[in-house]
């Protein structure tokens, strides 16, 4: 169960699927009050999802699953009807309301029922890359080293603007002109229609694939991933962040710098790790100078790892 926002979706999808359950997604469409304070529990909390959700409330699932402040009223009324509930991110209140609570690390959020991760949930593994190069098969024809460019934009920690874009798409042009090779590019729900413009204007005479839109397509992302031989990524999302850091790929991170509060720590973490690497979108090439360096690259994976400690905590079959 989700707000319905895709990296909300994608963390308890991927959980649900990490455990083997035949599960049922539920996108909640919470009404005033009760979207306001989620997840306290006001008087009238059970109609809070409409009366589809209140009549399924006498016929709990054996196990909730919920990712997002919404979410967390959803699965803690499921409990009080019998159901296991299982709430992903920290849902900013006592976690003794839910069986298991599942929260990154940079949150800091602690207790006896808490799972911390290193990041993300997601479903990014070797059978996921696998698949994701057949469905994509195609982009195996374009010339390597094929950049995979991930674009985001800007949000309460990430003070983006339009020359740190600009700067970022000048790098990455240069980087592919330089060696050779091909773009793969994809833009966020976030990333302002004016950069995704420069996007097209500027790649539009390189080879590769660009997705800025639905009007484009289905979004080619996991093909993204799959062919990548290095992942350029802005630094604003967890989740993205949490993907890239997860494949075989080299991770370039473009505008640290921005980012503060909790995204912070777990970037700062990512870095510590040697997992990605930082450039100066100010200094001149120099992303042409960061990727030439050698680059260990050890998949950062924790949706195994968090599904064996949930199944385990809770009794579940294996």
């Amino acid at each position: 169960m989700t707000d319905g926002h895709a990296g909300n979706r994608r963390q308890a999808e991927a959980l649900a699927n990490a455990l083997g359950l035949a599960a049922r997604e539920w996108s909640l469409q919470s009404q005033a009050p009760w979207r306001w304070l989620a997840p306290r529990k006001l008087p009238g909390a059970r109609r809070a999802f409409g009366e589809e959700f209140a009549a399924a409330l006498p016929r709990p699932p054996a196990v909730a699953i919920g990712c997002g402040r919404q979410a967390a009223l959803a699965t803690r009324l499921l409990r009080a009807g019998g159901a296991r509930a299982v709430q992903i991110l920290d849902p900013r209140l006592s976690t003794h309301h839910w069986d298991l609570v599942i929260a990154p690390q940079h949150d800091g959020l602690r207790g006896d029922n808490v799972i911390t991760m290193f990041g993300s949930l997601h479903p990014v593994d070797d059978l996921w890359l696998a698949a994701a190069r057949r469905e994509f098969a195609a982009f195996a024809a374009l010339p390597a080293p094929r950049t995979a460019l991930l674009i985001g934009g800007p949000s309460a920690n990430a003070r983006f603007d339009d020359a740190m874009f600009e700067a970022l798409l000048a790098q990455v042009e240069r980087l592919i002109r330089y060696e050779g090779g091909s773009i793969l590019a994809t833009a966020s729900r976030r990333t302002p229609a004016t950069v995704r413009a420069r996007l097209r204007d500027r790649f539009a005479q390189l080879p590769g694939v660009m997705w800025c839109s639905e009007a484009d397509g289905a979004n080619p992302y996991a093909g993204l991933l799959g062919w990548a031989d290095r992942i350029v990524c802005t630094a604003d999302s967890v989740n993205m962040l949490s993907e890239a850091a997860a494949t075989l790929a080299p991770v370039l991170v473009a505008g640290a710098e921005r980012i503060d509060g909790r995204p912070r720590h777990f970037l700062d973490s990512l870095y510590g790790l040697g997992r990605v690497r930082f450039f100066d979108l100010a200094q001149d090439d120099a992303l042409v100078a960061a990727s030439a360096l050698p680059m260990d690259v050890m998949p950062l994976r924790e949706t195994a790892r968090v599904a064996a400690l949930v199944q385990a905590r809770l009794d579940l079959p294996g």
